[in-house]
């Protein structure tokens, strides 16, 4: 019998848990280790951060899942990997430190044959002063803050209803965020709220983001083919910002958040501040800062992971310029070079680069989107690489069997504008490839066949369908894999 241990249990984690153990029934042991004993939909948070979904709707816990799977399940936060155990352990093992009622603080070890880490990211918001739900911005990142950020956006609509006129500034908090899609979501869901409460000629609402035009989306922008006609992304986006009466500012990093105002710089180089009565900033995102040794005890951090705590696999990680990035620089299996049973998957894996092309401004600060690696390309590489890992655990194979590039990945994105059952909308948005492949198609880097895009009232409809879905797959609920990641 071998042991796959699973580290996180956000979508690619848990995916992979509930695959790979369909996959191997009790040949294997799975063991998943996190720190929260929940499960999130987060793309959901967004609809809790408006009040048109109670938080309860958005998460479920963890434990009777595994229980009834027959997946071990530890609460606790992974601090160091030991790939060649130690002095004391000659198995590989994971050092993690217990976050559950019981025990919590103490460590333990917990050994593998196979590990996949699938954590996520940090949410970085210390790496812009002041921002953050426990200082001057509001999050919709987990459920948790986009409760809170709720409870404060309803108190300021009540100030509205009084007459009071407020600015709004949502968007990303950072030069090198990601997930601009869900900044977006909130970003149009507020604007929908407030004219439904009947508020919205009292506000101001500005769109604040790293990208260097609207509709880059960390993913450089996309043509979308609709009705005969070719679009970029770019006039889409800024058709419904004009539509529905936002203002934006591109290209910005945040420098600073206080409690009436939020300074930044763009790529221009300027210095500039907004005041704001409420602003929903986004973090950047970085590894959750595992650490790792040999079994002598020297640090080798440096050959799991890279400088911003997102592991290395089978990735070109070679600093080229722009011009020669390609779509085959993507990993396929997501193994880690140095040590063959050591995957990643998710967000945990190391970008070779971002999608969208880097930009500095003169001062030298970068302002760009990077990659998204969230929702439905999370779900597929951590089936794929779970398939990889019990097929090599079973013998059949003395490498990954399956792969799942982005450069070869279609997604499909539907960002809710407005949450309603007969008014509501939401942008559809399908793409194919994920990362631009220009060798394969030379005009846009993309399908244009498989490339499409529209909003509607429909869209709002699948996205509500979609969240049930979702929630049934993740509680393993009889036959939940027949719901696509």
């Amino acid at each position: 019998m071998g042991k796959l241990v699973i580290l996180g249990a956000g979508i690619a984690g848990h995916t992979a848990a509930l695959h790979g153990k369909r996959r191997c029934g009790n040949r294997h042991e799975i063991v998943v280790i996190s720190p929260n004993s929940n499960w999130n939909w987060i793309p959901s948070n967004i609809w809790v951060g408006v009040g048109m979904m109670p938080v309860k709707k958005v998460y479920f816990p963890l434990k009777p899942i595994y229980k009834k799977k027959g997946i071990k399940f530890v609460q606790g936060k992974a601090v160091s990997i030991h790939p060649e155990g130690d002095g004391e352990t000659k198995e590989p093992f994971v050092m993690v430190e217990l976050t559950g009622e019981e025990n919590r603080g103490s460590k333990i070890k917990v050994t593998y044959d196979y590990l996949l880490n699938a954590t996520g990211p940090k949410l970085k918001f210390e790496a812009t002063p002041g921002l953050g739900p426990d200082k001057n911005s509001f999050s919709v990142c987990t459920y948790s803050h986009a409760a809170h950020t709720w409870e404060n956006l309803n108190r300021t609509i009540e100030e509205m209803k009084q007459g009071a006129k407020k600015t709004f500034l949502i968007g990303t908090g950072h030069g090198l965020c990601t997930c601009q899609g869900a900044a977006f979501e909130y970003l149009f869901n507020v604007e929908y709220l407030l004219r439904k409460k009947g508020v919205r000629e009292n506000a101001r609402i500005i769109g604040i983001t790293n990208e260097s035009f609207l509709g880059d989306f960390g993913i450089g922008g996309m043509h979308i083919k609709k009705g005969g006609y070719v679009t970029h992304s770019k006039i889409f986006t800024e058709s419904l910002y004009t539509e529905r009466g936002i203002e934006w500012i591109t290209g910005a990093h945040v420098q600073k958040v206080e409690e009436n105002e939020v300074f930044y710089e763009n790529l221009d180089g300027e210095e500039k501040s907004v005041k704001k009565d409420f602003a929903m900033l986004l973090p950047p995102f970085s590894g959750v800062g595992i650490k790792s040794f040999d079994k002598d005890g020297n640090d080798i951090t440096e050959k799991l992971f890279a400088p911003n705590g997102f592991m290395i696999v089978d990735a070109d990680y070679s600093k080229k310029p722009f011009e020669q990035w390609k779509a085959s620089d993507w990993p396929e299996t997501y193994q880690n070079p140095s040590y063959k049973n050591i995957f990643a998957a998710g967000i945990a894996f190391a970008p070779p680069h971002s999608i969208s092309q880097p930009k500095t401004n003169p001062k030298g600060t970068p302002i760009f989107p990077t990659p998204p690696r969230t929702g439905m390309p999370s779900g597929v590489i951590a089936r794929n690489v779970v398939f990889s890992i019990i097929d090599m655990m079973d013998g059949k194979a003395d490498k990954p069997t399956h792969k799942a590039s982005m450069a070869k990945m279609g997604a499909a994105c539907i960002a809710s504008a407005g949450f309603s059952p007969l008014k509501g909308t939401a942008v559809t948005l399908t793409m194919y490839p994920i990362v631009p492949d220009y060798e394969r198609f030379p005009r846009n880097g993309r399908d244009l066949k498989y490339t499409t895009g529209e909003i509607g009232l429909a869209g709002h409809w699948i996205k509500h369908l979609l969240h049930y879905g979702f929630i049934y797959k993740g509680k393993a609920n009889p036959f939940w894999f027949v719901v696509p990641e």
